[in-house]
Protein backbone atom coordinates (compact mmCIF):
# COMPACT_ATOMS: atom_id res chain seq x y z
CA UNK A 1 0.00 0.00 0.00
CA UNK A 2 2.72 2.50 0.89
CA UNK A 3 4.09 2.33 -2.63
CA UNK A 4 0.79 3.67 -4.02
CA UNK A 5 0.27 6.47 -1.49
CA UNK A 6 1.78 9.13 -3.74
CA UNK A 7 -1.11 8.67 -6.16
CA UNK A 8 -3.75 9.39 -3.53
CA UNK A 9 -5.12 12.79 -2.63
CA UNK A 10 -5.12 14.01 0.97
CA UNK A 11 -8.71 12.94 1.59
CA UNK A 12 -7.97 9.37 0.53
CA UNK A 13 -4.79 9.23 2.62
CA UNK A 14 -6.65 10.53 5.67
CA UNK A 15 -9.41 7.95 5.18
CA UNK A 16 -6.88 5.12 5.04
CA UNK A 17 -5.29 6.36 8.24
CA UNK A 18 -8.66 6.76 9.98
CA UNK A 19 -9.58 3.16 9.10
CA UNK A 20 -6.28 1.90 10.45
CA UNK A 21 -5.15 0.57 7.08
CA UNK A 22 -2.04 2.71 7.26
CA UNK A 23 -0.50 4.61 10.16
CA UNK A 24 0.42 8.27 10.28
CA UNK A 25 4.05 7.21 10.61
CA UNK A 26 3.75 5.17 7.41
CA UNK A 27 2.21 8.10 5.55
CA UNK A 28 5.09 10.31 6.63
CA UNK A 29 7.76 7.70 5.88
CA UNK A 30 6.33 7.20 2.40
CA UNK A 31 6.38 10.95 1.73
CA UNK A 32 9.96 11.20 2.98
CA UNK A 33 10.98 8.38 0.64
CA UNK A 34 9.28 10.12 -2.30
CA UNK A 35 11.01 13.42 -1.53
CA UNK A 36 14.40 11.77 -1.19
CA UNK A 37 13.93 9.89 -4.45
CA UNK A 38 12.38 12.56 -6.68
CA UNK A 39 13.19 16.01 -5.32
CA UNK A 40 16.83 16.02 -6.45
CA UNK A 41 15.39 16.50 -9.96
CA UNK A 42 13.03 19.28 -8.86
CA UNK A 43 14.65 21.25 -6.02
CA UNK A 44 11.21 21.94 -4.56
CA UNK A 45 11.85 21.06 -0.89
CA UNK A 46 14.61 23.25 0.52
CA UNK A 47 14.18 22.65 4.26
CA UNK A 48 13.66 19.07 5.37
CA UNK A 49 12.21 18.34 8.80
CA UNK A 50 11.89 14.59 8.43
CA UNK A 51 12.80 13.52 11.94
CA UNK A 52 10.55 16.14 13.53
CA UNK A 53 7.73 14.96 11.27
CA UNK A 54 8.25 11.36 12.30
CA UNK A 55 8.13 12.38 15.95
CA UNK A 56 4.97 14.47 15.48
CA UNK A 57 3.01 12.04 13.28
CA UNK A 58 1.65 9.68 15.98
CA UNK A 59 0.01 12.55 17.86
CA UNK A 60 -1.72 14.07 14.82
CA UNK A 61 -5.49 14.45 15.10
CA UNK A 62 -8.12 16.12 12.95
CA UNK A 63 -9.72 15.54 9.56
CA UNK A 64 -6.33 15.11 7.84
CA UNK A 65 -4.60 13.27 10.68
CA UNK A 66 -1.22 11.99 9.55
CA UNK A 67 -1.28 13.44 6.04
CA UNK A 68 2.16 14.81 5.01
CA UNK A 69 2.24 18.50 4.14
CA UNK A 70 4.74 21.07 2.88
CA UNK A 71 4.84 24.75 3.89
CA UNK A 72 5.96 27.45 1.47
CA UNK A 73 8.94 29.33 2.89
CA UNK A 74 7.17 32.70 2.84
CA UNK A 75 4.64 34.50 5.07
CA UNK A 76 3.49 31.37 6.95
CA UNK A 77 6.25 30.29 9.35
CA UNK A 78 6.50 27.25 11.61
CA UNK A 79 7.96 27.02 15.10
CA UNK A 80 11.60 26.00 15.29
CA UNK A 81 12.08 25.82 11.52
CA UNK A 82 14.10 27.88 9.03
CA UNK A 83 12.32 30.85 7.50
CA UNK A 84 14.26 32.51 4.70
CA UNK A 85 11.70 33.80 2.15
CA UNK A 86 14.20 33.11 -0.63
CA UNK A 87 16.69 35.60 0.86
CA UNK A 88 20.42 35.02 0.95
CA UNK A 89 20.72 37.23 4.03
CA UNK A 90 18.37 35.01 6.06
CA UNK A 91 19.92 31.83 4.72
CA UNK A 92 23.40 33.03 5.68
CA UNK A 93 22.10 34.05 9.11
CA UNK A 94 20.51 30.62 9.62
CA UNK A 95 17.29 32.35 10.61
CA UNK A 96 14.81 30.25 12.62
CA UNK A 97 11.30 31.37 13.53
CA UNK A 98 10.31 30.59 17.13
CA UNK A 99 6.54 30.38 16.61
CA UNK A 100 3.79 29.19 14.30
CA UNK A 101 1.64 31.69 12.50
CA UNK A 102 -2.03 31.15 13.28
CA UNK A 103 -2.53 29.59 9.85
CA UNK A 104 0.29 27.11 10.54
CA UNK A 105 -1.42 26.24 13.82
CA UNK A 106 -4.65 25.61 11.93
CA UNK A 107 -2.86 23.32 9.50
CA UNK A 108 -1.49 21.36 12.46
CA UNK A 109 -4.92 21.24 14.13
CA UNK A 110 -6.32 19.77 10.92
CA UNK A 111 -3.88 16.88 11.38
CA UNK A 112 -1.33 17.73 8.71
CA UNK A 113 2.26 16.72 9.46
CA UNK A 114 4.86 19.17 8.19
CA UNK A 115 7.64 17.29 6.39
CA UNK A 116 9.43 20.34 4.98
CA UNK A 117 9.45 23.84 3.53
CA UNK A 118 9.29 24.64 -0.19
CA UNK A 119 11.33 26.90 -2.42
CA UNK A 120 10.11 30.40 -3.26
CA UNK A 121 11.55 33.42 -5.07
CA UNK A 122 13.12 36.09 -2.91
CA UNK A 123 10.39 37.87 -0.91
CA UNK A 124 7.82 36.00 -3.03
CA UNK A 125 8.00 38.71 -5.69
CA UNK A 126 8.53 36.70 -8.89
CA UNK A 127 6.44 34.61 -11.29
CA UNK A 128 9.25 32.07 -11.40
CA UNK A 129 10.91 30.16 -8.56
CA UNK A 130 14.62 30.73 -9.16
CA UNK A 131 16.03 32.47 -6.07
CA UNK A 132 19.77 33.05 -5.99
CA UNK A 133 19.70 31.72 -2.42
CA UNK A 134 18.44 28.23 -3.30
CA UNK A 135 18.51 27.86 -7.08
CA UNK A 136 15.79 27.01 -9.53
CA UNK A 137 12.84 24.70 -8.95
CA UNK A 138 12.04 22.65 -12.04
CA UNK A 139 8.63 21.90 -13.53
CA UNK A 140 7.90 18.14 -13.35
CA UNK A 141 6.19 18.28 -16.75
CA UNK A 142 9.41 19.55 -18.37
CA UNK A 143 12.52 20.06 -16.26
CA UNK A 144 13.68 22.87 -18.54
CA UNK A 145 10.62 24.93 -17.67
CA UNK A 146 9.59 27.01 -14.70
CA UNK A 147 6.92 25.76 -12.29
CA UNK A 148 5.80 29.36 -11.91
CA UNK A 149 5.93 31.44 -8.77
CA UNK A 150 5.87 32.44 -6.17
CA UNK A 151 4.47 29.13 -4.84
CA UNK A 152 6.46 27.21 -7.44
CA UNK A 153 8.14 24.87 -4.96
CA UNK A 154 4.80 23.84 -3.49
CA UNK A 155 3.20 23.43 -6.93
CA UNK A 156 6.02 21.26 -8.28
CA UNK A 157 5.96 19.09 -5.15
CA UNK A 158 2.20 18.48 -5.32
CA UNK A 159 2.22 17.87 -9.07
CA UNK A 160 5.04 15.33 -8.73
CA UNK A 161 3.25 13.48 -5.94
CA UNK A 162 5.73 14.25 -3.16
CA UNK A 163 2.79 15.31 -0.97
CA UNK A 164 -0.91 15.61 -1.79
CA UNK A 165 -1.28 19.19 -0.58
CA UNK A 166 1.03 22.11 0.18
CA UNK A 167 0.73 25.66 1.47
CA UNK A 168 0.91 28.67 -0.84
CA UNK A 169 0.05 32.35 -0.86
CA UNK A 170 -1.27 34.62 -3.59
CA UNK A 171 -0.48 38.33 -3.84
CA UNK A 172 -0.44 38.63 -7.63
CA UNK A 173 -1.32 35.13 -8.76
CA UNK A 174 1.14 33.09 -6.71
CA UNK A 175 -1.21 30.16 -6.01
CA UNK A 176 -3.15 30.09 -9.29
CA UNK A 177 -0.27 30.77 -11.67
CA UNK A 178 2.00 27.91 -10.50
CA UNK A 179 -1.05 25.63 -10.23
CA UNK A 180 -1.65 26.29 -13.93
CA UNK A 181 2.01 25.76 -14.84
CA UNK A 182 2.11 22.43 -12.95
CA UNK A 183 -1.31 20.99 -13.80
CA UNK A 184 -2.94 21.03 -10.35
CA UNK A 185 -5.75 22.84 -8.49
CA UNK A 186 -5.11 26.29 -7.04
CA UNK A 187 -7.80 28.27 -5.22
CA UNK A 188 -7.22 31.85 -4.15
CA UNK A 189 -9.91 32.27 -1.52
CA UNK A 190 -11.89 35.42 -0.90
CA UNK A 191 -9.81 38.12 0.77
CA UNK A 192 -9.65 37.52 4.55
CA UNK A 193 -11.10 34.01 4.29
CA UNK A 194 -7.96 32.88 6.13
CA UNK A 195 -6.05 34.76 8.80
CA UNK A 196 -2.63 36.43 8.51
CA UNK A 197 -2.25 36.61 12.28
CA UNK A 198 -0.63 37.10 14.60
CA UNK A 199 2.02 38.99 12.64
CA UNK A 200 -0.24 40.87 10.26
CA UNK A 201 -3.78 42.07 9.69
CA UNK A 202 -2.91 42.79 6.09
CA UNK A 203 0.27 41.99 4.18
CA UNK A 204 1.19 43.78 0.96
CA UNK A 205 -1.77 46.00 1.75
CA UNK A 206 -4.97 44.12 0.86
CA UNK A 207 -3.32 41.84 -1.71
CA UNK A 208 -2.21 38.74 0.24
CA UNK A 209 -4.34 35.59 0.32
CA UNK A 210 -3.10 32.44 2.09
CA UNK A 211 -4.19 28.89 1.28
CA UNK A 212 -3.01 25.66 -0.41
CA UNK A 213 -2.39 23.85 -3.69
CA UNK A 214 -3.95 20.42 -4.22
CA UNK A 215 -4.67 17.75 -6.81
CA UNK A 216 -8.42 17.47 -6.22
CA UNK A 217 -11.34 19.81 -5.70
CA UNK A 218 -12.52 17.83 -2.67
CA UNK A 219 -9.17 18.39 -0.96
CA UNK A 220 -9.38 22.12 -1.69
CA UNK A 221 -12.86 22.31 -0.17
CA UNK A 222 -12.05 20.23 2.90
CA UNK A 223 -8.86 22.15 3.70
CA UNK A 224 -10.79 25.40 3.39
CA UNK A 225 -13.25 24.11 5.98
CA UNK A 226 -10.34 23.33 8.28
CA UNK A 227 -8.53 26.67 8.12
CA UNK A 228 -11.08 29.36 7.19
CA UNK A 229 -12.41 31.98 9.55
CA UNK A 230 -11.42 35.10 11.41
CA UNK A 231 -8.97 35.13 14.29
CA UNK A 232 -8.95 37.59 17.22
CA UNK A 233 -7.97 41.05 16.08
CA UNK A 234 -8.28 40.45 12.33
CA UNK A 235 -9.32 43.77 10.77
CA UNK A 236 -12.08 42.13 8.71
CA UNK A 237 -13.20 38.69 7.53
CA UNK A 238 -14.96 37.12 4.56
CA UNK A 239 -18.69 36.30 4.83
CA UNK A 240 -19.37 32.95 6.50
CA UNK A 241 -20.42 30.14 4.13
CA UNK A 242 -23.98 28.84 4.21
CA UNK A 243 -22.73 25.28 4.77
CA UNK A 244 -19.37 23.45 4.87
CA UNK A 245 -17.37 23.91 1.70
CA UNK A 246 -16.91 20.14 1.44
CA UNK A 247 -20.68 19.82 0.96
CA UNK A 248 -20.41 21.80 -2.27
CA UNK A 249 -18.37 19.05 -3.93
CA UNK A 250 -20.82 16.83 -5.80
CA UNK A 251 -23.80 19.01 -4.90
CA UNK A 252 -26.31 19.88 -7.59
CA UNK A 253 -25.14 22.82 -9.68
CA UNK A 254 -27.68 25.43 -10.65
CA UNK A 255 -27.61 26.85 -14.17
CA UNK A 256 -24.81 29.39 -13.93
CA UNK A 257 -24.50 32.58 -15.94
CA UNK A 258 -20.95 32.36 -17.25
CA UNK A 259 -19.03 34.78 -19.40
CA UNK A 260 -15.69 33.97 -20.97
CA UNK A 261 -12.83 35.92 -22.47
CA UNK A 262 -9.28 35.27 -23.64
CA UNK A 263 -8.18 38.88 -24.18
CA UNK A 264 -5.84 40.13 -21.45
CA UNK A 265 -6.78 43.20 -19.39
CA UNK A 266 -4.27 45.19 -21.45
CA UNK A 267 -6.05 44.16 -24.65
CA UNK A 268 -3.57 41.57 -25.92
CA UNK A 269 -4.47 38.24 -27.48
CA UNK A 270 -3.62 35.09 -25.53
CA UNK A 271 -1.50 32.27 -26.91
CA UNK A 272 -3.53 29.78 -29.00
CA UNK A 273 -3.05 27.13 -26.30
CA UNK A 274 -4.74 29.35 -23.70
CA UNK A 275 -7.51 30.22 -26.15
CA UNK A 276 -8.10 26.52 -26.90
CA UNK A 277 -8.25 25.73 -23.17
CA UNK A 278 -10.85 28.40 -22.42
CA UNK A 279 -12.99 27.71 -25.48
CA UNK A 280 -13.01 23.96 -24.79
CA UNK A 281 -14.03 24.63 -21.18
CA UNK A 282 -16.76 27.03 -22.33
CA UNK A 283 -18.17 24.33 -24.62
CA UNK A 284 -18.08 21.79 -21.79
CA UNK A 285 -19.84 24.15 -19.40
CA UNK A 286 -22.52 24.76 -22.02
CA UNK A 287 -22.96 21.00 -22.47
CA UNK A 288 -23.38 20.73 -18.71
CA UNK A 289 -26.36 23.06 -18.91
CA UNK A 290 -24.93 26.46 -18.08
CA UNK A 291 -25.60 29.68 -19.93
CA UNK A 292 -22.22 30.55 -21.46
CA UNK A 293 -21.33 33.38 -23.80
CA UNK A 294 -18.39 35.64 -24.66
CA UNK A 295 -18.07 38.58 -22.30
CA UNK A 296 -16.20 41.82 -21.90
CA UNK A 297 -16.00 42.95 -18.27
CA UNK A 298 -16.30 46.75 -18.10
CA UNK A 299 -13.40 48.20 -16.18
CA UNK A 300 -11.25 45.04 -16.30
CA UNK A 301 -8.21 46.77 -17.76
CA UNK A 302 -4.65 47.25 -16.56
CA UNK A 303 -5.17 50.71 -15.05
CA UNK A 304 -4.85 49.23 -11.54
CA UNK A 305 -1.15 48.63 -12.20
CA UNK A 306 0.09 52.01 -11.03
CA UNK A 307 -1.49 51.62 -7.60
CA UNK A 308 -0.44 47.97 -7.47
CA UNK A 309 3.20 48.86 -8.05
CA UNK A 310 3.13 51.53 -5.34
CA UNK A 311 1.70 49.05 -2.81
CA UNK A 312 4.15 46.33 -3.93
CA UNK A 313 7.19 48.60 -3.67
CA UNK A 314 6.14 49.99 -0.29
CA UNK A 315 5.55 46.47 1.03
CA UNK A 316 9.00 45.36 -0.09
CA UNK A 317 10.58 48.41 1.50
CA UNK A 318 8.76 47.61 4.74
CA UNK A 319 9.86 43.95 4.57
CA UNK A 320 13.46 45.02 4.15
CA UNK A 321 13.21 47.51 7.02
CA UNK A 322 11.69 44.82 9.23
CA UNK A 323 14.51 42.39 8.45
CA UNK A 324 17.13 45.12 8.90
CA UNK A 325 15.82 45.61 12.43
CA UNK A 326 15.63 41.90 13.20
CA UNK A 327 19.11 41.16 11.87
CA UNK A 328 20.67 44.35 13.21
CA UNK A 329 22.15 45.42 9.87
CA UNK A 330 21.14 46.81 6.49
CA UNK A 331 20.61 43.95 3.99
CA UNK A 332 19.65 46.09 1.00
CA UNK A 333 22.94 45.35 -0.74
CA UNK A 334 22.30 41.60 -0.41
CA UNK A 335 18.97 41.67 -2.24
CA UNK A 336 18.42 40.49 -5.77
CA UNK A 337 18.43 43.41 -8.25
CA UNK A 338 14.68 43.76 -8.75
CA UNK A 339 13.94 43.69 -5.02
CA UNK A 340 16.70 46.20 -4.31
CA UNK A 341 15.11 48.46 -6.91
CA UNK A 342 11.62 48.11 -5.44
CA UNK A 343 12.89 48.57 -1.88
CA UNK A 344 14.50 51.85 -2.90
CA UNK A 345 11.40 52.95 -4.73
CA UNK A 346 9.11 52.03 -1.86
CA UNK A 347 11.21 53.89 0.68
CA UNK A 348 10.46 57.09 -1.21
CA UNK A 349 6.66 56.65 -1.28
CA UNK A 350 4.89 59.13 1.00
CA UNK A 351 1.97 58.20 3.21
CA UNK A 352 -0.26 60.38 1.08
CA UNK A 353 0.83 58.61 -2.10
CA UNK A 354 0.35 55.19 -0.50
CA UNK A 355 -3.22 55.95 0.55
CA UNK A 356 -3.90 57.39 -2.90
CA UNK A 357 -2.72 54.10 -4.43
CA UNK A 358 -5.08 52.14 -2.19
CA UNK A 359 -7.96 54.42 -3.10
CA UNK A 360 -7.23 54.02 -6.81
CA UNK A 361 -7.18 50.21 -6.52
CA UNK A 362 -10.40 50.17 -4.50
CA UNK A 363 -12.17 52.40 -7.02
CA UNK A 364 -10.99 50.15 -9.86
CA UNK A 365 -12.13 47.04 -7.96
CA UNK A 366 -15.66 48.42 -7.51
CA UNK A 367 -15.99 49.03 -11.26
CA UNK A 368 -14.82 45.51 -12.06
CA UNK A 369 -16.85 43.69 -9.39
CA UNK A 370 -20.07 45.30 -10.66
CA UNK A 371 -20.07 42.82 -13.57
CA UNK A 372 -20.93 40.00 -11.17
CA UNK A 373 -24.18 41.67 -10.08
CA UNK A 374 -26.01 39.76 -12.81
CA UNK A 375 -23.40 37.08 -13.63
CA UNK A 376 -22.08 34.16 -11.61
CA UNK A 377 -18.71 33.20 -13.07
CA UNK A 378 -16.04 34.63 -15.34
CA UNK A 379 -13.98 32.07 -17.28
CA UNK A 380 -10.52 33.22 -18.42
CA UNK A 381 -7.07 31.70 -18.89
CA UNK A 382 -5.03 31.44 -15.73
CA UNK A 383 -2.12 32.67 -17.82
CA UNK A 384 -2.05 33.87 -21.43
CA UNK A 385 0.95 31.64 -22.20
CA UNK A 386 2.23 28.09 -21.59
CA UNK A 387 4.96 27.49 -18.96
CA UNK A 388 8.09 29.58 -19.57
CA UNK A 389 11.61 28.26 -19.83
CA UNK A 390 13.80 28.50 -16.76
CA UNK A 391 16.18 31.43 -16.94
CA UNK A 392 13.81 33.71 -18.83
CA UNK A 393 12.84 35.52 -15.61
CA UNK A 394 15.78 34.56 -13.42
CA UNK A 395 16.89 37.31 -11.03
CA UNK A 396 20.29 37.56 -12.73
CA UNK A 397 18.81 37.85 -16.23
CA UNK A 398 19.88 41.32 -17.42
CA UNK A 399 16.99 41.65 -19.91
CA UNK A 400 15.23 44.90 -18.92
CA UNK A 401 11.99 43.64 -20.44
CA UNK A 402 11.67 40.56 -18.25
CA UNK A 403 9.65 42.39 -15.58
CA UNK A 404 7.02 43.48 -18.08
CA UNK A 405 6.92 39.94 -19.47
CA UNK A 406 6.25 38.56 -16.00
CA UNK A 407 3.46 41.06 -15.57
CA UNK A 408 1.95 39.80 -18.81
CA UNK A 409 2.05 36.19 -17.61
CA UNK A 410 0.05 36.97 -14.46
CA UNK A 411 -2.25 39.51 -16.11
CA UNK A 412 -5.31 37.29 -15.60
CA UNK A 413 -4.41 36.62 -11.95
CA UNK A 414 -3.33 39.88 -10.31
CA UNK A 415 -6.62 41.74 -10.93
CA UNK A 416 -8.47 39.42 -8.55
CA UNK A 417 -5.97 39.95 -5.76
CA UNK A 418 -6.97 43.60 -6.08
CA UNK A 419 -10.73 42.88 -6.06
CA UNK A 420 -10.37 40.17 -3.39
CA UNK A 421 -12.70 37.83 -5.27
CA UNK A 422 -12.28 34.05 -5.08
CA UNK A 423 -10.69 32.49 -8.15
CA UNK A 424 -9.63 28.94 -8.93
CA UNK A 425 -7.25 27.50 -11.52
CA UNK A 426 -8.18 24.05 -12.83
CA UNK A 427 -5.99 21.65 -14.89
CA UNK A 428 -8.43 21.05 -17.74
CA UNK A 429 -6.15 21.25 -20.77
CA UNK A 430 -2.75 20.10 -22.02
CA UNK A 431 -1.14 21.37 -25.21
CA UNK A 432 0.49 19.36 -27.99
CA UNK A 433 3.81 19.48 -26.13
CA UNK A 434 2.22 17.80 -23.11
CA UNK A 435 2.33 20.95 -20.97
CA UNK A 436 -0.56 21.85 -18.66
CA UNK A 437 -2.66 24.89 -19.53
CA UNK A 438 -4.87 25.99 -16.64
CA UNK A 439 -8.21 27.75 -16.88
CA UNK A 440 -9.52 30.12 -14.23
CA UNK A 441 -13.00 30.56 -12.81
CA UNK A 442 -13.77 33.77 -10.89
CA UNK A 443 -16.86 34.33 -8.72
CA UNK A 444 -18.17 37.30 -6.82
CA UNK A 445 -16.76 38.17 -3.40
CA UNK A 446 -17.44 35.50 -0.79
CA UNK A 447 -18.76 32.87 -3.22
CA UNK A 448 -16.26 30.05 -3.06
CA UNK A 449 -19.32 27.78 -2.89
CA UNK A 450 -20.17 28.59 -6.51
CA UNK A 451 -16.61 27.95 -7.63
CA UNK A 452 -16.35 24.64 -5.79
CA UNK A 453 -19.65 23.32 -7.18
CA UNK A 454 -18.66 24.25 -10.72
CA UNK A 455 -15.09 23.00 -10.32
CA UNK A 456 -16.25 19.65 -8.97
CA UNK A 457 -18.67 19.30 -11.89
CA UNK A 458 -15.86 20.00 -14.36
CA UNK A 459 -13.54 17.59 -12.55
CA UNK A 460 -16.13 14.83 -12.88
CA UNK A 461 -16.82 15.61 -16.54
CA UNK A 462 -13.17 15.86 -17.54
CA UNK A 463 -11.09 14.08 -14.86
CA UNK A 464 -7.42 14.87 -14.43
CA UNK A 465 -6.52 12.60 -11.50
CA UNK A 466 -4.77 10.02 -13.68
CA UNK A 467 -2.55 12.52 -15.47
CA UNK A 468 1.03 12.27 -14.23
CA UNK A 469 4.01 14.41 -15.23
CA UNK A 470 7.16 12.66 -16.53
CA UNK A 471 8.84 13.34 -13.18
CA UNK A 472 6.57 11.78 -10.60
CA UNK A 473 6.93 9.79 -7.40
Amino acid sequence: MTGDLGRLDATAQAELCARGEVSAAELVDAAVARIERVDPQLNAVIHRRFERARAEAPAATGPFAGVPFLVKDAVCHTAGDPFHAGMRALKDAGWIEPDDTWLASRFRAAGFVFVGKTNTPELATSATTEPLAYGATHNPWDLARSPGGSSGGSAAAVAAGLVPVAHGNDMGGSIRFPASMCGIVGLKPTRARTTLGPDFGEYWGPLTHEFVLTRSVRDTAAVLDAVAGAAPGDPYTAPAPARPFRDEVGAAVEQLRIGYSTTTPSGEASHPDAVDAVEATARLLSELGHHVDPAAVPGLDDSYNQGFVVVLATAIARDVARWNARLGRDITGELEPSNAFFAGMGAQVSGVDYVAALEAMQSWARRVAAWWVDRDVLLVPTSPEPPALLGEFAPDNPDPGSGARMGHLVSFCAPFDVTGQPAISLPLHWNDDGLPIGVQLVARYGREDVLLRAAAQLEQARPWADRRPPVHA
